[in-house]
């Protein structure tokens, strides 16, 4: 584990293009990020721990971390080890009976686990070197840079720049006559 990379969750992030969600790793004290697809329920899941919702009754991850504690096993970490064919895998790391256990796990339910149980992240380089994103240094300049700003009197606009707006309005007044922007039921 020496060499593994401490990370924390930064964000869970939803995709325009299908019903995933994105989970966003940090690494500690640095600029690399590990993003990995999760789906809806799991992303609920964690959401919900972090925000530290209480739920009338335990959810999945909750009767997990229960049923560790009754069975006096302790949660020692998170790892996520591995990138294979699009893949990630992890374990949850568990000491019982003064054994240490390795329990495979997919990463959204490890991550689930980790924010109930309170327990740290870790990486390996390897997943980091391969899948990590660094943002790049012109666009965190731009970034912080002011937009510029253009006096008024150097604005320009010519009658073919505002022909499509025209276009547009017009259409507008032709769809608005013939009825169409009534809602269909």
């Amino acid at each position: 584990m020496n060499d593994m990379i401490e990370m924390a969750i930064d964000s869970i992030r939803v995709s325009l293009m299908t019903p995933q969600r994105i989970v966003i790793l940090r690494e500690m004290d640095a600029e690399r990020y590990l993003p990995i697809w999760i789906g809806v329920y799991e992303a609920e899941a964690i959401v919900i721990a972090l925000q530290e919702v209480e739920v009338s009754r335990p959810l999945t991850h909750d009767l997990l971390k229960n049923v560790f504690g009754a069975l006096k096993a302790r949660i020692l970490r998170v790892e996520i080890n591995a990138l294979r064919d699009d893949t990630y895998y992890s374990n949850i790391i568990v000491e019982a009976n003064g054994r240490i256990l390795n329990i495979d796990a997919r990463p959204s339910d490890a991550l689930a686990l980790a924010v109930r149980a309170n327990v740290r992240i870790w990486v390996t380089p390897d997943v980091l070197d391969v899948a990590g994103i660094i943002p790049e240094e012109d666009i965190r300049a731009e970034e912080e840079k002011p937009a510029p700003t253009v006096p008024p009197q150097e604005i320009e606009v010519s009658e073919e720049h505002l022909s499509v707006f025209e276009d547009f309005l017009e259409k507008l007044d032709r769809d608005k006559e013939s009825g169409d922007d009534q809602p269909q039921g």
